[in-house]
């Protein structure tokens, strides 16, 4: 058989087109496949980083003793119980507090009229600062928040404003990502009249523990005696 009959008999030949067609077109398919399923956890996640955000500052701005003859005092314990119920929601795949920070902090006014932030409490390993400034941080007359959408307290008052940075983590690869920092802020006006003095601790002899954000910490477990472990 000379070089041209071969050539013709494999011009005509037909029966591994259909294969060499998927082992062509298979890379391609699996890729955009894998593609979309990053880009829809990745929408998830960031929705859900959001709620997060909105929930943290919904339970901040409810917190407090329900007395009616004066007003309502916060505590420690229950800023550990907003961050454990972040915890909690957020959920065990998402590892808030491995793969981010969460940010708490109460924006009041000064005896001079201008916003500050008054306290603030951090919890997670991100180290990162927030983006809006620290505890006594002056915040002028503007408030807090992205520039043209501050928001700010009324005298006698205050705002629960809340910011979380959360590193992305991929399901597939983050090859298919560019920046996987998630970030979101939410912010409510705290519902009754609190005292704005100070967070107080329930029993000054054995206090609960302060998310102070000199630290940087992950993950909270509950001991036996039904106290938060660092």
């Amino acid at each position: 058989m000379n070089l041209t009959t071969l050539l013709r008999r494999l011009r005509r030949a037909r029966s591994g087109v259909a294969m060499t067609e998927f082992a062509l077109g298979a890379p391609i398919l699996l890729t955009a496949g894998l593609w979309g399923a990053e880009m829809a956890n990745y929408a998830l996640i960031n929705m859900k980083v959001s709620q997060l955000a909105e929930h943290i500052a919904d339970n901040g701005s409810r917190i407090g003793d329900s007395g009616t003859l004066q007003n309502r005092k916060i505590y420690e314990s229950d800023i550990n119980d907003i961050m454990y119920g972040a915890q909690m929601q957020a959920g065990g795949g998402m590892d808030l507090f491995e793969n981010g920070r969460v940010f708490v902090s109460s924006v009041e006014v000064d005896a001079d009229g201008n916003q500050y932030i008054h306290w603030q409490r951090c919890r997670g390993t991100k180290n990162v600062p927030s983006g809006y400034g620290a505890a006594g941080s002056k915040l002028g007359t503007v408030g807090i928040g992205p520039a043209g959408q501050e928001v700010f307290a009324q005298p006698d008052d205050a705002v629960i404003f809340v910011e979380i940075n959360y590193t992305y983590q991929p399901l597939v690869s983050e090859k298919f990502l560019g920046d996987r920092t998630i970030q979101a802020i939410a912010s409510f006006t705290v519902r009754d009249d609190r005292d704005l003095t100070q967070i107080y601790q329930r029993d000054s002899g054995d206090p609960d523990d302060i998310q102070t954000c000199s630290e940087f910490r992950g993950k909270m477990g509950i001991a036996t005696d039904g106290s938060f472990t660092s």
